[in-house]
Parts: C-alpha cells; sequence; structure tokens
C-alpha cells in the first residue's frame, strides 16, 4: 500500500505558474505508474498527465499538452506536476495517484490509490 500527499497548489495569476508535489510513503514507489488528475466544480475527474515508473515515458492530456511537465524522482519518492502558462480554465482541485498494473492509462478507475488533492486556482 501507499500513501499520498500532494502540495504546491496556490492562487496564481493566468500565465504564471506553478509546481506540484506528491510524496509517496513506503519503499515501492518505483514500482508504481504515476499520474495526475483534476476535478473543477460540477465535473467530472479528468486527467492530466501520467509517467511511466522509470519515468521514460509520459502522456498528456491534450488541454495540457505543451504547458505541463509531469516527472518523478524515485529516489525522494516524489512525483512532480510542473505547470506553466496557466489559463483560468486550469482551476481545480489536482490529484495525484498511483497505478500498480500494467501499461500507462488514462482512465482514473485504473488506479489504485489517490492522495487528498491539493486546490489549484489561477485568476484572469
Amino acid at each position: 500500500q501507499v500513501q499520498l500527499v500532494e502540495s504546491g497548489g496556490g492562487l496564481v495569476q493566468a500565465g504564471g505558474s506553478l509546481r506540484l508535489s506528491c510524496a509517496a510513503s513506503g519503499r515501492t514507489f518505483s514500482s508504481y505508474i504515476m499520474g495526475w488528475f483534476r476535478q473543477a466544480p460540477g465535473k467530472e475527474r479528468e486527467f492530466v498527465a501520467v509517467i511511466s515508473r522509470t519515468g521514460g515515458v509520459t502522456l498528456y492530456a491534450e488541454s495540457v499538452k505543451g504547458r505541463f511537465t509531469i516527472s518523478r524522482d524515485n529516489a525522494k519518492n516524489t512525483v512532480y506536476l510542473q505547470m506553466n502558462s496557466l489559463k483560468p480554465e486550469d482551476t481545480a482541485v489536482y490529484y495525484c495517484a498511483a497505478d500498480a498494473g500494467r501499461g500507462l492509462s488514462t482512465t482514473p478507475n485504473r488506479f489504485d490509490y489517490w492522495g487528498q488533492g491539493t486546490q489549484v486556482t489561477v485568476s484572469s
């Protein structure tokens, strides 16, 4: 089992940047595929980005491609989401998640463990 704790959210103006971190407990962090999802009020949780166990493969939602970068440091049991050129429509609660399965997935149901979320608010 793994516990996930996100940090780094906050209020930022449009065009600004934030870096989210997700710290994982346990010694098996490198065995999990890690993902970031977000959920805006009144909307379903949506995929943002996912990274393979070694960090060599990444996938992004079209809406964030070229602006967001997912990365991980297995030595620090941490996954990051660097968010640049933020837009008001990026406002949401951002969640990190861990997938013990095989292959990268963009589907929330595939992920086994979730953090509590961190709020990101982008003002216009």
